[in-house]
């Protein structure tokens, strides 16, 4: 029986060590980005040894998919489905820019680094568009339901996080003021 408890014990300080290395790495990514997040400062955030994360993440990539599924599974991006069930168009539009804005508020230092080394970090930008593409296409079609070619591009910028960014944080407008901008913008006849 000691060795069953000992393998149980075992596989429980691993799993509390893989956990640490991926929180520490997502807090890493959420002020510097994942492009400029280097395995030794993972390894010294958690409190382990360079070699330890490797042993439970071989490289890079494997890291970051870790990283990409937990936040996900933390707080995942709003579900387009579920706007489906709004008739109203307007309404739609409404509903789902506040859930989008609203999961930007809560994870915007992540996202925003994310975004930005996505940008020139290729591994980064994959990871982003396998994690994110989904609910971003979905999102997009749900939402644009209807809508002529012209407020699909306005309804692209309003998806945005940047746009968010700017309407927001740089703009100090309310959520609410910032969403009625958008279905405004998106709803507005040429």
């Amino acid at each position: 029986m000691p060795r069953t408890y000992t393998l149980k014990r075992r596989a429980e300080q691993q799993a509390e060590t893989r956990r640490r290395i991926v929180d520490a790495a997502i807090d890493l990514h959420s002020s510097l980005g994942p492009a400029q997040t280097t395995i030794s400062m993972v390894a010294e955030r958690a409190g382990v040894q360079r070699h330890t994360v490797y042993a439970h993440f071989p490289d890079e990539k494997t890291l970051l998919l870790a990283c990409s599924a937990e936040t996900n599974e933390r707080d995942p991006p709003p579900e387009a489905d579920a706007w489906r069930a709004i008739a109203d168009r307007d309404e739609r539009l409404r509903a789902g820019l506040r859930e989008l804005y609203d999961w930007y508020a809560r994870n915007a230092d992540l996202v925003a680094c994310v975004l930005r080394d996505a940008e020139v970090h290729a591994l980064t930008k994959e990871i982003v568009h396998l994690r994110f593409g989904p609910y971003i296409a979905a999102q997009h079609d749900v939402l644009g339901e209807g809508l002529e070619p012209r407020q699909r591009a306005v309804l692209d910028l309003a998806l945005s996080f940047f746009t968010w960014r700017t309407l927001v944080q740089e703009g100090a407008l309310p959520r609410e003021d910032a969403v009625g901008a958008m279905v405004q913008a998106i709803t507005a006849q040429p």
